[in-house]
């Protein structure tokens, strides 16, 4: 089969594989398209955890025809033993005759899928579209790659890089589109975390608004998934009655060493979780610690929704993967709040971006500029 062919019945794999990136974490979403004789016989993208991966949803829609057939896999199928059977073993029941997919697994426990295909006979190519395959599960390639997830920091400035008003007041900075969009970003996030200065500031509730969030034709449904909620609040001021508490769960992080009588004013809340963390020599809570914590809970994609310090601290410690800037066309003045804390001196100590995606959202333009480097 011509490279022309394969490559489009790839793409139509990342499609697919797109379709489920707001309810397969912590698995990757994964498209997969089965091919036979010129004819697409079968398509399929990942159901959430511990449903059907996309290899088994092809594989039912082709059923007996898929002997014979070729598979297009975003993601080298697995190879073991989880909360479903490994794909390998269901490709090489089905008689399938050939596996072409994107990206290597990452996962030590999910890998070895191609060289369990390749033992039973089957033909197997790698790589076509590896670059647009790991993009679409960053978060969770990078989380087996150097143990945490993709972090990225959300911020709405005015057009001079206010974030706020000097006296805290930043409602609204952009307008119902921009507010809409960061709701698909909330969605697709595992994690949302933000300090406990922004907890008071804004008694926020940090969930996916489902009135405002639209899915694109094809995605599932939310169904009531809320991604965890990230608290960092050292001495543990989050009041009872937080919005940030309630519809959904919450993790509250605090200092190690903290007095338990200081925890059990929101320690009997439902869905509130406490851990301690190591402080930072910076002061405040250890972020690299936090970022430990969150990967060992799976959680593959982290948003930061804060205030100008905790994005600047993530920068300063090169934790930062991604710096989402929704700009409003509006000033707010030269005593307005900054966009992130960081106290640089000299030039050379300026932190680089690199613009990765420019688009307009209604009256504003969401730009996403790429931090650090792979790892």
């Amino acid at each position: 089969m011509s490279d022309r062919i394969d490559r489009a019945h790839m793409a139509r794999a990342l499609q697919l594989a797109a379709r489920g990136r707001f309810h397969a974490a912590p698995n990757p979403h994964v498209g997969c398209v089965l091919v036979k004789d010129g004819v697409l016989i079968g398509e399929g993208f990942s159901q959430p955890a511990g449903g059907p991966h996309a290899e088994i949803e092809a594989l039912r829609a082709a059923g007996d025809d898929a002997r014979g057939a070729t598979a297009y896999v975003t993601l080298e199928p697995c190879n073991h033993h989880g909360r479903t059977g490994p794909c390998s073993e269901a490709l090489i029941d089905a008689g399938v005759a050939r596996v072409v997919f994107a990206l290597a697994d990452p996962h030590p426990a999910a890998g070895g899928g191609a060289a369990r295909l390749r033992e039973a006979g089957i033909a197997v190519d790698s790589g076509l579209l590896e670059a647009e395959a790991k993009a679409l599960v960053r978060g969770f390639w990078l989380r087996h790659r150097r143990g945490w997830g993709r972090v990225r920091a959300k911020l709405a400035s005015s057009l001079d890089g206010r974030t706020a008003m000097a006296s805290g007041e930043s409602q609204w900075i952009t307008g119902p589109a921009a507010r809409a969009d960061v709701q698909r970003l909330r969605a697709a996030s595992g994690a949302i975390v933000c300090g406990i200065g922004t907890v008071l500031a804004d008694d926020c509730s940090l969930t996916v608004r489902e009135a405002e969030f639209a899915g694109s034709v094809g995605e599932a449904a939310l169904n009531g998934r809320q991604p965890l909620r990230v608290v960092l609040d050292s001495e543990l001021r989050t009041p009872p009655a937080a919005r940030v508490l309630r519809g959904g769960d919450t993790l509250l992080l605090h200092r190690e060493g903290l007095a338990a009588d200081a925890t059990t004013a929101v320690a009997r809340t439902d869905g509130v979780t406490l851990a301690a963390l190591p402080a930072s020599p910076a002061g405040g809570l250890d972020l690299h610690a936090m970022l430990k914590l969150l990967a060992a809970r799976e959680v593959n994609e982290i948003l930061v929704e804060s205030g100008p310090r905790l994005a600047g601290a993530l920068l300063a410690a090169g934790l930062l993967d991604e710096l989402i800037v929704y700009q409003a066309p509006c000033l707010l003045g030269s005593a307005g709040r900054p966009l992130v804390d960081l106290p640089l001196e000299r030039m050379a100590d300026k932190v680089p971006l690199a613009l990765a995606d420019q688009r307009r959202v209604g009256d504003d333009w969401r730009l996403t500029f790429t931090v650090t480097q792979d790892h």
